[in-house]
């Protein structure tokens, strides 16, 4: 086993005690109040070390942690608020097709003339223009709750500020 003297390991540590000794040295070369003054400053030093980098952004996720744990549990009310409606919705008999039909005429009735709904089996497709953002969420609505449908395609555009064109293509009743 061949040790030398220029292990790399035993090199660095070498290295280190010797920077250390000449560390004590000056160190002790130094007067009783300059000795002090640098403790002070790495005292100081240490204490700002300390805040930046465990105090302050332990207190910056204290501070924070109220306000995301209210939005968390509002979130977690609306998931529950829509899985009750989900189970709700999955207990409700399906409506046979004829009158789930039925249910999306009249609604579309109600829209007006430039609106048209077209009936293909268990398919329905509803072109419509000029509809108002609260006008389309009622339709939508009323076709979930009268005909069970659910929107499977949608092609929307605006056509002006909150006012909609497009088309809804709707699976009725229990079909996927």
């Amino acid at each position: 086993m061949n040790t030398s003297s220029s292990d790399p390991e035993t090199t660095g540590l070498a290295a280190a005690r010797s920077a250390w000794r000449a560390l004590q040295g000056r160190w002790s070369a130094l007067a009783l109040r300059e000795r002090r003054l640098l403790a002070l400053a790495a005292a100081v030093l240490g204490a700002y070390g300390l805040w930046a980098l465990a105090i302050a952004p332990a207190w910056r996720t204290l501070d924070k942690a109220p306000a995301q744990l209210d939005a968390q549990q509002r979130q977690l009310q609306q998931m529950q608020l829509l899985a009750r409606e989900t189970l709700a919705l999955r207990s409700v008999a399906p409506v046979p097709l004829d009158q789930a039909q039925a249910a999306l005429g009249a609604a579309t009735e109600r829209l007006g003339p430039p609106n048209k709904l077209s009936l293909q089996g268990d398919r329905a497709l509803l072109r419509f223009s000029g509809l108002s953002a609260a006008q389309l969420a009622a339709w939508l609505a009323e076709a979930r709750a009268g005909a069970r449908a659910r929107v499977i395609e949608a092609s929307l555009t605006m056509s002006g500020p909150g006012v909609y064109d497009g088309s809804l293509t709707l699976a009725l009743g229990g079909s996927p």
